[in-house]
């Protein structure tokens, strides 16, 4: 017969619970945040991009000196010199945002592409003047019309975008066509798409390797670039412990030289067991380009393609994700790869090739800080969620819509709506990298979908040990997180679930073998080889490789092609619906 706990040792046992059930956790600027559960035992190389991960540049000073050298460009090539004026704008502008060339607005969508926030210029569209050009406040992501401006190298190009296009709108010499998809001056006709191209011309001349930006920035690095000394505290303990590591960067060698020298010394390439520049991806995880090593002394490629064993301290150039694997043995689920590019880094490589992926967003210090210092609005919010649910609760199919009904629902939707506002505006003008009020962003379902893990910084990595199981908390659908676990069965479900419960346990015991496992935690099954991993749960093999269907194109300037796979339903909201 068993024992009967004095009341004491009931209170103790209870005193252990709740103790025990609150879970530790990092301060938020340390943590990293898990999408999919990984095991860092498992991997065996650690790949870093420079910019924006390794190489943090110092922002608005970064963003500002783009912004100036475009405008200058754009002068050249024959733009009104009232543009020198405008100012780079840091409160206006968030990543994500997609650039419709046929009308020049920019759209801020969800994961679907239904229309969150729009702008045309420094002006945002009602909702009706949304609906004048997207029917139903949808549009589907398209190459041909769309552009998605996704990274950071992005943001000075999207506040100039709004900024061109407000100034030709106001201006007495341009009149706005018949068919809104440009300006008339005269006999000409300028389309916001040739004002987009110019742009993106502009931008890619002054990133190139031998334009005024990336020589201003070699030659006033600690203007531009943060020195953090936690680079070479990670990437000791890395190596330490028995791990390889690689930089594989865009970037060419001699800003490459500049820039590591300046955050690790003389010595950087002693920190790397494989250094890859002029890399070109998402070019390099696809087809890739020619493999040489650089002559560190010169700069200049040596002729004739490396095919035995990368050496540690050597500099290679181009090559491609095939010809790495083959090189160093390296399989999909051994690597994991750092970034800050969702397209370029972390899309990609885990699409075509399988492998583990970590995207930094150095936004997202700013994210929680909001999150937590303006809990009182998100508290706001579920409150106005309950009474909707509660104005809702007597109403069913028989009850018809009417003018009282509407007055009823008005007020507590328009709150709703000026809450979001003051949400949004928190952040940015645009609002937040990963919402709109209760409702995800498309950056969002493409964070969700492609990246294992992420977090503000790659140094964050120095606050786990390096046999850390990250473990993905539960995702929970909605018929999951709006209903209360405690909420009463009617007794006949209770007993059949109690029923149907016995019968799954018995025929599970005769049909099982072994021992069973999980996918999270199974290395070779689910989680390593992509089938727990991959957003798709589709198993790949090991050199990546994808059906003819379901590649991707490649854009010239390495931008993607998506396709309809490529927007998903984001994840349920925070807030809760109370019906």
């Amino acid at each position: 017969m068993p024992s009967i706990s004095s009341p004491n040792e009931k209170q103790q046992a209870q005193k252990y619970k709740s103790q025990t059930s609150i879970m530790y956790k990092r301060e938020p600027e340390k943590r990293i945040f898990v999408n999919r559960s990984m095991k860092l035992d498992k991997i065996q190389f650690f790949g870093f991009d420079m910019d924006y991960t390794l190489a943090v540049y110092k922002s608005p000073r970064m963003e500002s000196e783009a912004f100036s050298l475009v405008l200058e460009r754009l002068i050249y090539i024959g733009y009104p010199k009232e543009i020198r004026n405008f100012k780079y704008d840091p409160a206006f502008v968030v990543r994500g945002l997609w650039f419709d060339t046929m009308y020049g607005n920019l759209l801020k969508v969800d994961g679907f592409g239904n229309i969150l926030v729009a702008a045309h210029g420094l002006v945002f569209l009602t909702g009706a003047e949304i609906e004048n050009f997207y029917p139903n406040k949808f549009i589907q992501l398209s190459d041909r019309r769309i552009y998605v401006l996704n990274t950071l190298f992005n943001l000075p190009e999207t506040n100039l975008i709004a900024l061109l296009v407000d100034f030709f709108d106001k201006s007495d010499e341009y009149q706005l066509t018949q068919d809104k998809t440009g300006l008339r001056h005269g006999d000409a006709i300028m389309s916001y798409k040739s004002i987009f191209q110019d742009i993106r011309g502009a931008v890619d001349f002054v990133h190139g390797a031998d334009a005024d930006l990336k020589k201003k920035v070699i030659a006033n690095i600690a203007d531009f670039v943060e020195k953090d000394l936690r680079i070479s505290k990670l990437l000791v303990q890395l190596r330490v412990s028995g791990r390889k590591t690689f930089l594989l960067t865009n970037s060419e060698y001699e800003y490459t030289k500049a820039v590591m020298t300046f955050l690790l010394g003389d010595k950087w390439r002693d920190f790397f067991d494989i250094i890859i520049v002029d890399a070109r991806k998402p070019l390099w995880f696809g087809e890739g380009t020619v493999f040489r090593e650089v002559n560190t002394e010169t700069g200049a490629l040596k002729i004739g393609i490396p095919i035995g064993p990368l050496r540690s301290g050597a500099v290679y150039s181009g090559g491609s994700c095939e010809a790495f694997r083959r090189l160093v043995k390296a399989k999909g689920r051994d690597v994991l790869y750092i970034g800050d590019h969702i397209f370029g880094d972390v899309l990609r490589s885990k699409k075509t090739r399988g492998w583990k992926t970590f995207l930094i967003v150095p936004e997202l210090n700013r994210e929680l800080a909001v999150w937590t210092g303006k809990r009182d609005l998100f508290d706001q919010l579920r409150e106005l969620e309950a009474k909707m649910a509660d104005l809702y609760k007597n109403l069913d199919a028989d009850t018809r819509g009417n003018s009282e009904m509407k007055n009823i629902l008005e007020p507590t939707l328009k709150s709703i709506r000026e809450v979001t506002i003051q949400m949004d505006n928190e952040y940015s003008v645009f609002g937040s990298l990963f919402r709109s009020g209760s409702r995800t962003t498309f950056f969002a379902s493409q964070v969700e979908r492609y990246a294992d893990l992420y977090a503000s910084s790659c140094f964050n990595l120095v606050y786990y040990p390096t046999f850390y199981f990250f473990r993905a908390a539960m995702s929970l659908m909605p018929h999951e997180s709006t209903v209360q676990q405690t909420a009463a069965l009617p007794p006949d479900q209770a007993e059949q679930i109690a029923k149907h419960g016995n019968d799954v346990r018995d025929l599970s015991q005769r049909m099982v073998k072994g021992p069973t496992f999980c996918f999270e935690e199974d290395d070779e099954g689910g989680e390593g080889s992509g089938q727990g991993s991959t957003p798709n749960n589709t198993a790949r093999p090991d050199t990546g490789g994808e059906s003819e269907t379901d590649n991707e194109e490649i854009k010239e300037d390495g931008h993607q092609r998506l396709n309809s796979r490529d927007v998903i339903v984001p994840k349920t909201s925070f807030v809760e619906s109370g019906n």
